[in-house]
């Protein structure tokens, strides 16, 4: 190229007057992809990680947010109950509807309509125990042989774990050896989890059941199907867990302690603290003491949804959950430190 037309090249270029290549980006759509078959949905078209082991369902309608160009290969859909909610689908998966065809005689979008239905979908059960209940029943335990009125977890909730759903969703990509170690209950030999120290300092307070390696148990099982590692995946129930024992719900039980609660009484105290309708999210779990004969409180499950960002507030995900339907266990005591 002869010298004079590099240099108007150049001068063009440095003074804006080359329009610039237009960088590929996604393309909106506004309808939705009906699947024909099962095929993975990941969260990146470039990254094959499936946390999950999502798929879409031969037949489902799912809420199709864009393309991934114009001359698509993938279609963004909305996978509700999956974490994170957006997946990548290949196109030849299935087909896409759009415009008047993907509404319905309302006007309303399937996407829409998909968004409005998907935060009622419980996405994750938050467990916690009420450690002095639990440990009535399993007085040998490390952690309740150590359990002293002055812990944390005599008088606040403890993390048992955070369980993504729907039931039965656990040991997502665990190979089938740890699974069979898990299940032995071998959960010392389980491989240590590489938490920060400020991570793994606040969990052992947190979740007494740690002394026991709970927290590797839980990561194999729980954790591995949450996506993302074990640091990221506890310092969000870590999170769930400041917020909950900083509630008026923790304050009741810890008013309460030595006496018999119901049920409905538990669910209003989750009311006042998370406003109306979040004690419907919430069962009650009793356990027996077969020395004495008394009913315990011994673990309490509350449903959430939404995406666990760190900003997440903790009502909001509550309400977001699909309520439980059966409030559980009707009536047990908040049993005090110690054995009785």
């Amino acid at each position: 190229m002869p010298a004079l037309r590099l240099t108007s090249l150049f001068l063009a270029l440095a003074f804006g007057l080359v329009p610039p290549v237009p960088a590929r980006a996604e393309v909106a759509l506004d309808g939705r992809f009906v699947a024909d078959r099962a095929c993975p949905a990941t969260p990146s078209i470039r990254k094959k990680a499936n946390p999950g082991n999502v798929r879409t369902r031969a037949g489902q309608a799912y809420a199709a947010l864009a393309a991934n160009r114009a001359d698509p290969t993938h279609y963004l859909v909305l996978m509700p109950g999956a974490v994170p909610q957006r997946r990548w689908v290949r196109t030849g998966c299935g087909r896409l509807v759009q415009g008047e065809a993907g509404r319905r005689g309302d006007g309303t979008t399937a996407a829409a309509r998909e968004r409005a239905q998907a935060p009622r979908r419980t996405r994750h059960v938050l467990a916690v125990n009420w450690q002095p209940g639990f440990c009535e029943t399993r007085p040998s335990v490390r952690e309740c042989r150590t359990q002293t009125a002055a812990r944390f977890d005599a008088s606040h909730f403890s993390l048992h774990g955070l369980w993504p759903q729907p039931p039965g969703t656990a040991y997502c990509g665990v190979p089938a050896a740890l699974v069979e170690r898990d299940k032995a209950g071998a959960w010392k030999t389980l491989p240590e989890l590489g938490l920060q120290t400020k991570t793994l300092r606040e969990l052992v307070t947190v979740m007494p059941g740690a002394a026991s390696y709970l927290h590797r148990h839980e990561w194999i099982k729980h954790g591995a199907c949450y996506g993302g590692d074990a640091e990221t995946y506890y310092r969000r129930s870590l999170a769930l867990m400041r917020a909950l024992n900083g509630s008026e719900a923790r304050a009741f039980f810890a008013a309460r302690i030595g006496e018999a609660v119901t049920a409905g009484e538990i669910r209003r105290a989750f009311d006042a603290a998370f406003g109306k309708g979040a004690g419907k999210r919430v069962r009650v779990v009793c356990v027996d003491d077969p020395s004495s004969g008394r009913r315990l409180i011994g673990e309490i499950t509350i449903a959430l949804s939404g995406v666990l960002e760190p900003e997440a507030r903790l009502g909001e995900l509550i309400h977001a959950a699909r309520p439980t339907g059966s409030s559980g266990c009707q009536k047990g005591i908040i049993d005090a430190a110690g054995l009785q």
